[in-house]
């Protein structure tokens, strides 16, 4: 695994290049295609042979190294993460306005901590698709804000702030009518799709969410915090990734490695790029089948597979404690998660437990425990949904993380790459 500085920079180039889920895939499989591994198509057959693969439905990817040897029987061994986060999706005619203001149309998506998205200059950032059903990436910088209203016209707001998430979260990006702006145009000629109207005219759908383009830093005693966008999570998308890259070149024998990395997971994963859907079950039955396997083979193989599930989780908040389990404090710089849930809200179990620790061990980081307050509603991963589609024994860890959720998260630079250096463990577990 590279040193901290390493790992860091190259985490906030990897955050920069995704702001929306269809950038992080992207942006995954370029660095996967940089590294000799082999893009298919899933309307195309697929090889049997021993290889370097990825696939890409709309913001999701799934990479795998299939090692020499491997037979219908090769059981795998699995990252889960998500590349979405909450934010605001562009609404159909999102050209608004009101009072001299242009404004652009959003519904909020998933569940953002709506104060943080506040007097932050965001971006527009997703794909656009023609008429001709091409797809095209497109970002805008810099371009909206949605403006908060000054103390000295609500003397109670820091009593308790409450937005209205219709009338309250719609962001400006200009003064004007309605008629003299038109977003979609303005996406279609940032995506190089010509210029004015025209250029609007030929796009026939758009998934286009917010982001915040406040760069990522490093700061605090030592360098030791980072802040940025999009850590849940891409923050465990990009460990996976570098671990995979890490085995690559010497895949451990007995287990194909996979990286699955799914959208909508803030939403819920039900959708056919979700985990909830069928993208990973067809994936690993598309390998089983390539390799002349049959159904009781892919039962064989999938029960002896492991899935980690990797998802940001909260370190304990300092001005917060009460709001935690009072045993169970993750501290930021302590490692990486395990995280437990006796109504199943995580997978983790004990045997799970056992396979975390030995490869935190092999990585030579520490872990933690995270267990919910009983007063205060767990949260949920892919982990679960994997296990319940597909029978696959799963754990659930992540990196721990203050104000999750917010426009802007918070982590650890040593629980960054403890995380990828355990999963790397997980990858190629010593004999």
């Amino acid at each position: 695994m590279a040193d901290t500085a390493t790992y860091i920079d190259d985490f906030a180039d990897f955050i920069r290049s995704a702001p929306s889920s269809y950038h992080a895939a992207a942006e995954a499989a370029r660095r996967l295609g940089a590294a000799g591994f082999r893009a298919l198509d899933e309307t195309e057959a697929w090889p049997s042979e021993a290889g370097r693969y990825h696939v890409i439905r709309d913001g999701a990817i799934v990479a795998w190294v299939q090692p020499e040897g491997a037979t219908a029987l090769t059981p795998f061994r699995i990252l889960g993460a998500h590349t979405d986060s909450p934010g605001f999706k562009l609404k159909p005619h999102p050209t608004t306005g009101s009072n001299g203001w242009l404004q652009a149309g959003v519904e909020v998506y998933g569940g953002p901590l709506l104060n943080s998205w506040l007097d932050r200059e965001l971006e527009l950032a997703g794909r656009l698709v023609t008429r001709d059903g091409e797809h095209h990436l497109v970002r805008t910088g810099p371009l909206l804000r949605i403006p908060q209203l000054a103390i000295h016209l609500d003397r109670d707001a820091n009593n308790g702030l409450t937005l209205d998430r219709q009338r309250h979260t719609a962001p400006v990006f200009g003064t004007g009518t309605a008629g003299q702006a038109d977003l979609v145009a303005l996406l279609a000629e940032r995506a190089g799709l010509g210029t004015g109207s025209a250029a609007g005219a030929e796009v026939a759908g758009y998934d286009i969410l917010t982001a915040d383009t406040n760069p990522p830093a490093r700061f605090g005693l030592d360098d030791q915090l980072f802040a940025a966008g999009r850590m849940d999570n891409l923050s465990s998308v990009h460990a996976g990734l570098l671990a995979l890259l890490a085995v690559a070149d010497a895949p451990a024998e007995g287990h194909i490695s996979v990286l699955a990395a799914f959208d909508h997971e803030e939403l819920g994963s039900e959708s056919r790029s979700g985990a909830s859907g069928p993208f990973l079950a067809e994936v690993l039955a598309r390998i089983g089948a390539a390799l002349g396997g049959s159904l009781d083979d892919r039962a064989r193989a999938l029960a002896g597979s492991w899935c980690l599930s990797s998802d940001a989780g909260h370190s304990v908040h300092p001005n917060y404690p009460e709001r935690h389990d009072p045993a169970n404090l993750p501290v930021a710089g302590r490692g990486p998660l395990l995280k437990i849930n006796a109504n199943q809200r995580y997978a983790t179990d004990a045997a799970g437990a056992a396979l975390w620790s030995r490869a935190c061990a092999q990585a030579g980081v520490r872990y933690q425990e995270f267990v919910s307050n009983n007063t205060v509603p767990c949260g949920s991963t892919i982990g679960p949904l994997t296990a319940t589609r597909l029978g696959i024994r799963t754990v659930d860890v992540g990196a721990p993380l203050l104000s999750m959720h917010s426009a802007r998260e918070l982590a650890h630079v040593d629980d960054l790459v403890a995380l990828s250096a355990a999963i790397e463990a997980f990858f190629a577990p010593a004999a």
